[in-house]
């Protein structure tokens, strides 16, 4: 199945006072997802302020990754900003797909 990167900054107007009253919801929401979900977790500013999003996601197609990605409590809140997706590969590293 492909393996899609979701990279999500945060919007600078509103983000983080909006992740921080989501918060909750996103990691139930995430939790919720199960083994589709390869990797998750905040993204930092130099200061150590989380400043976005980063997923890798296993999706039949970019549609399907879309649509998930909207039912997000984050995304339906409006915490970000700017929002890539692209599709990768696993090449290196501990996890990768037999």
């Amino acid at each position: 199945m492909p393996l899609y990167c979701l990279h999500c900054l945060d919007d600078e107007i509103g983000g983080p006072a909006r992740r921080a009253a989501t918060r909750p919801a996103h990691l139930d929401w995430v939790a919720g997802l199960g083994p589709i979900v390869r990797m998750a977790g905040p993204l930092f500013d130099e200061g150590g302020r989380m400043t976005g999003s980063v997923f890798l996601i296993e999706a039949e197609s970019l549609d399907a990754v879309r649509a998930l990605h909207a039912a997000d409590p984050y995304v339906k809140a409006g915490v970000f900003g700017e929002v890539r997706i692209h599709e990768t590969r696993w090449a290196i590293g501990d996890g990768k797909p037999a």
